[in-house]
């Protein structure tokens, strides 16, 4: 056939071309990916063994402090390590600190940057071996080396390296009871690990990687390579493409009108929702609590909720409903907020304060839209107390009798950071695992919707919304009378 005439001559001069591209590409990024997966892994290593180094300095410290300085200084009125007595005293401290952990080597430097202990007792009253990293420690910044000891250009070639050393300096600083601010530095600990097989492993999985993408690349260049060949009997069968295409281009434009149904074909799909979570509930309560089948219907009532609340959320958030204003009492409303949630408190041990000090005043409001707005808040704060607390909800008058209801609902949980406070009304950002990142921005629209503001504090403001331990406050104005 004529076709393969062509075949035989153009083709060819394409997969030439790219066969000598893609080997060179193919070589590049392999090589370019084991360098980098085995820098990073080597990064993360000496950073996760620093701070491995600094959790037994600190530890070593609070315990040299506690169990040595304090009850030597009262028995023999001075720290003097040429004492034998205190020098085994100290051995013994430190060495059951560091018990359990994988450490080779402790010594404590003093400021003179002489050992004065050395858990190798060949090393005690040696000086000037800490350099550069004992000097900034000793100025309350640890610093950590890395020692390769090895054959010729060991620290470039893993394979030649025949031991990896990390020594980490860190501060020794005074501790006073009852006190939690560490006090001068005293002297300089030296954390001395050993992490050779972690590098080997490391190695290991630089040969693993590069072995295995040159094997994987290899077999993409081979179909690629044949797909080229393909290249001319595509280009023959072009028309039947274009009428493909035109196929897609007709379907894309179905998907968009589609996607205008979504709103609407989500109302749809609560009703189902709510049949399969009320079925699954019936069965699980008819089952035995042995009974496999009862934990599936708990998980089955469990998803269809968070389904449900997602289709809700999204549907808030595309389609937020216009207010159906009306003389309502934030009092109740909030009220019925905390009725509903409260078996769910009380199953976590959430204590609720009220505080209503707006004696009941009527605003115009849509009560609704108010009810699920708060309930979002609540049950963010109630999120935040994972091991109980308190949630205080508060109401009172701003800015005078005439002026705005302010309505704060504060807890005492862990507090939010600056940088969320502000993307946290942002749609779709959230902090879980779980969650479309709507709640607080449909909160934020519904209070909006109504003429008033949200804002968060963290942690709380002084007076009466201090928290217990931290905490956040959500404070809500809503205007008494709309415009």
């Amino acid at each position: 056939m004529r076709p393969d005439t062509h075949d035989s001559t153009k083709p060819f001069r394409l997969v030439k071309y790219f066969s000598l591209t893609a080997v060179a590409v193919i070589f590049v990024s392999t090589l370019a990916l084991g360098v980098f997966i085995s820098q990073r892994a080597k990064t993360e290593l000496l950073q996760k063994s620093e701070d491995y180094a600094m959790l037994v300095a600190a530890n070593l410290n609070h315990q040299v402090m506690m169990q040595f300085v304090l009850p030597t200084v009262f028995k023999f009125g001075r720290v003097q390590l040429s004492n034998s007595v205190q020098y085994e005293h100290l051995d013994r401290v430190v060495r059951n600190t560091i018990h359990g952990f994988k450490i080779d080597r402790v010594d404590i430097y003093d400021l003179s940057e002489f050992i004065t202990y050395s858990t190798d007792r060949s090393l005690v009253a040696l000086s000037g071996l800490g350099g550069r990293d004992f000097t900034l420690a000793a100025e309350g910044q640890s610093s950590s080396r890395l020692i390769s000891r090895g054959g010729f250009l060991s620290f470039e070639v893993e394979v030649l390296a025949k031991e990896r050393i990390l020594k980490t300096y860190i501060p020794m600083r005074l501790e006073r009871p009852l006190f939690a601010e560490l006090g001068a530095i005293l002297g300089v600990f030296e954390i001395t690990q050993d992490i050779s097989e972690d590098y080997k492993a490391i190695t290991r999985l630089q040969i693993i990687i590069l072995v295995s993408s040159t094997v994987v690349m290899g077999f993409l260049f081979v179909v690629l390579r044949l797909i080229v060949k393909r290249a001319e009997r595509i280009i023959e069968n072009r028309a039947e493409e274009r009428r493909r295409l035109e196929r897609q281009l007709s379907q894309a434009e179905r998907l968009a009108t589609l996607g205008q149904m979504v709103a609407g074909i989500s109302h749809e799909i609560r009703n189902p929702l709510g049949i399969i979570g009320s079925t699954a509930e019936l069965l699980s309560q008819k089952t035995e609590e042995t009974d496999p089948r009862k934990q599936l219907g708990k998980i089955i009532v469990e998803e269809a909720a968070r389904l449900n609340a997602i289709v809700t959320d999204f549907l808030d958030f595309a389609r937020p409903t216009e207010p159906r204003l009306a003389d309502c009492r934030v009092d109740e409303v909030l009220e019925r907020n905390l009725a509903f949630l409260q078996v769910e408190m009380d199953r976590r041990g959430i204590r609720v304060e009220r505080d209503f000090g707006g004696n009941g005043t009527f605003v115009q409001a849509d009560a609704d839209l108010l009810y699920r707005a708060f309930l979002n808040v609540l049950m963010n704060a109630i999120e935040a107390l994972h091991e109980g607390g308190t949630i205080r909800v508060t109401t009172r008058g701003h800015d005078g009798q005439k002026g705005d209801l302010e309505v704060i609902i504060a807890d005492t949980g862990p507090g939010i950071s600056k940088e969320v406070q502000e993307k946290i009304f942002e749609p779709f950002f959230t902090t879980r695992v779980k969650g479309t990142g709507l709640g607080l921005s449909i909160v934020r629209n519904i209070v909006e919707s109504h003429g008033g503001s949200i804002r968060i504090e963290s942690p709380p403001g002084e007076g009466d919304l201090a928290g217990e331990a931290g905490g956040t406050a959500v404070i809500i104005l809503l205007p008494r009378n709309q415009p």
